[in-house]
């Protein structure tokens, strides 16, 4: 990729733009604090082959009932209470005010607008995220969301990035996919795109990766 320009960038939703972070009580009169902070633990962190996940889980960013059904079942296994308890609790992850951006977030996007870089999201998700970036002032400034539920293809798979880098208008060797999963984002690099790799910290860890991520690849100075 040495001496290559990049003239558009995907980023990653969920442990990239944007982290699930709820205030301390949300969970009051369904578990304990210590449980509820296990039950973000569980929610934000990547899941093992060998973990105890709901059948259909590889499946649930493919469509939006198979989300909700996957879901619910991992919050009743991890202590929430009964499915209609679970059911609420699922309600309130997808709420656009439990989605904290990174303290970049919108820095970057403002920098990439202003250089007229045009910027997708491309998310494995099986919920509209777009409410999330509206309710945060930040949707005016991505280009195209683009979701694996309304595609019905998953990253790494090659015609996933393949038809972000079409909205983009931007060949794929030209592009800059910036996510927080070397197996899902790095699947771009099958298209000839350059990769960078930020980890999906609390967002009060991760000041500044966005900025460096674009620094690396000449996107920005």
């Amino acid at each position: 990729m040495a001496g290559v320009t990049i003239r558009g960038v995907l980023f990653d939703f969920s442990g990239t733009l944007f982290r699930l972070e709820v205030e301390s009580g949300w969970l009051d009169g369904i578990m304990d604090d210590a449980a509820a902070s296990e039950l973000m633990r569980r929610m934000t962190a990547p899941v093992t082959a060998d973990a105890d996940v709901p059948e259909d889980f590889e499946r649930r960013d493919l469509d939006e009932l198979t989300h909700r059904r996957v879901h619910v079942e991992m919050l009743v296994r991890a202590g929430v209470g009964d499915h209609a308890k679970a059911d609420t609790v699922y309600d309130r992850l997808l709420e656009p005010a439990s989605w904290k951006p990174f303290p970049d977030t919108a820095e970057a996007l403002r920098l990439l607008r202003a250089a007229e870089v045009p910027v997708a999201v491309l998310s494995n998700i099986g919920w509209d995220i777009r409410t999330v970036f509206a309710h945060h002032g930040l949707l005016d400034l991505v280009d195209d969301v683009v979701m694996s539920y309304k595609e019905g293809l998953l990253k790494p798979d090659p015609e996933l990035f393949r038809i972000a880098c079409e909205r983009l208008g931007v060949p794929p060797e030209h592009v800059l996919m910036v996510g927080d999963s070397e197996e899902a984002d790095g699947g771009a690099a099958a298209l000839g795109s350059a990769v960078e790799i930020v980890e999906p910290l609390p967002t009060d860890q991760r000041p500044r990766a966005l900025i460096e991520a674009l620094k690396a690849r000449g996107v920005m100075r």
